[in-house]
């Protein structure tokens, strides 16, 4: 690959992981756009691995209490706030882990269209943005009920239909259940972990059968400029969230997916 093509997409996977745009998306928009060839799984892996690194190391602290509640908790010795949210985090994966591997097909197929991507971002942006107009919420994270959970990781599950973004509607379900725009972000990113590491461990199990020779300068650039890229958004989206809410991103998609609409429905 050539170092711009890891540069820019490692960047926009860096930006769009954490982001309520879709990441997928914009991966396989910006290629298109520009007349890139198809970056190779090998790279998504990659790609993965960063942003997947970003997230743990922003939340190292809230993990490490989190993992040590949580086997307090399996062995008997009590469960602590950290230890529901650890709970919760794991719980929360297994609907969208369950459908993504029996929907897997379908998704590769039927729903890999221009005209479902542009949709998915209309339809979706616009019940974000209704969602943070009428939002009241004032619980944190570690306030959630499990019927709260249940509703998350329910609502998690529409991320395979491309346009969604796995992190708006999980951020939009978090909000409709009662909490704040910054813990229904914080919750968000925490369950992006495990489905981060289902979605890469599926890439990377594809990747070992297969015989397409490896590219080592574009996996390590491309963990190393995601995984910067990622925990900068992490950051600046936490900050940018109590200032002037969603509407930006909500805007943007819905001008995206009529741009796209106009493209390809002409």
């Amino acid at each position: 690959m050539e170092f711009l093509h890891i540069v820019v997409l490692a960047i926009v996977q860096g930006l769009t992981e954490f982001l309520p745009v879709s990441s997928s998306a914009h991966l396989v928009l910006v290629p298109v756009v520009l007349g890139w060839p198809d970056q190779g799984l090998a790279f998504d892996v990659a790609l993965h691995v960063g942003t997947l690194t970003a997230v743990l190391w922003y939340f190292r602290r809230d993990l490490a209490n989190m993992t040590v509640a949580w086997f307090a908790s399996v062995t008997g010795k009590g469960t602590t706030i950290d230890a529901k949210l650890a709970w919760a985090v794991l719980l929360g994966t297994i609907p969208i882990g369950l459908a993504g591997l029996l929907l897997k097909g379908l998704v590769e197929t039927q729903l890999r269209s221009p005209v479902v991507l542009a949709f998915g971002m209309i339809v979706f942006g616009l019940l974000l943005g209704w969602v943070d107009w009428r939002h009241r919420g004032t619980r944190t994270e570690r306030e959630m009920r499990p019927r709260d959970v249940l509703f998350i990781a329910c609502a998690q599950v529409l991320a395979i239909i491309p346009g969604t973004s796995r992190s708006g509607i999980t951020l939009t379900a978090g909000m409709m259940a009662g909490l704040t725009r910054q813990a229904a972000a914080r919750f968000s990113f925490l369950l992006s972990i495990p489905v981060i590491v289902l979605a890469g461990g599926v890439e990377g199990l594809e990747l070992a059968r297969s015989a397409v020779p490896i590219d080592w300068h574009a996996i390590g650039w491309g963990i190393v400029i995601s995984a910067v890229t990622a925990y900068l958004c992490i950051r600046a989206f936490l900050a940018l969230l109590a200032r002037t809410g969603l509407l930006p991103f909500v805007i943007y998609r819905v001008l995206l997916g009529i741009v796209l609409l106009a493209v390809f429905l002409t």
